[in-house]
């Protein structure tokens, strides 16, 4: 699928969000692990924020990495295969993975939690403040 490129004369300084979905449509995930992103809606005592949730069953907390690399929020898993158990049946491979999500600009991770073979990850974008800035025209004779 192509998208127009983002090359409007009224769209003046987009040119790193290109950058960004270019990279995007180039990291094409393998499907694994699967995840879910859900809009948690704002409370009392917190702001409105995003839940990914990752299923990594199998995986320790030792075994998971989260980490924010620039504006990428990236999840890495790593199990070392067991050379002592000796399998009749092998239907859950000891395997690896990386997934990556880009941020916007001022996304914030709030923390991750791993619950029942369920990494949680929760981020929340701050409210931006709306200025309104009047702008001076000077007369040049």
């Amino acid at each position: 699928m192509s998208r127009p490129p983002l090359n409007s004369p009224f769209l003046l300084g987009f040119d790193e969000i290109e950058r960004a979905l270019d990279r995007v449509a180039r990291n094409a995930p393998d499907g694994y692990p699967p995840y879910n992103i859900e809009r948690l809606p704002r409370s009392a005592s917190e702001p409105e924020r995003l839940r990914i949730t990752l299923a990594v069953a199998g995986f320790t907390r030792d075994q998971l990495d989260v980490s924010l690399e620039e504006n990428q929020l990236v999840i890495r898993g790593r199990q070392v295969e067991d050379r002592e158990r000796h399998f009749l049946h092998r239907g859950i491979a000891a395997r690896q993975f990386q997934r990556a999500f880009l941020l916007a600009e001022g996304m914030q991770v709030l923390g991750a939690d791993l619950v029942n073979g369920l990494l949680s990850i929760d981020l929340v974008r701050p409210e931006p403040e709306r200025i309104v800035k009047k702008i001076d025209i000077s007369a040049r004779d």
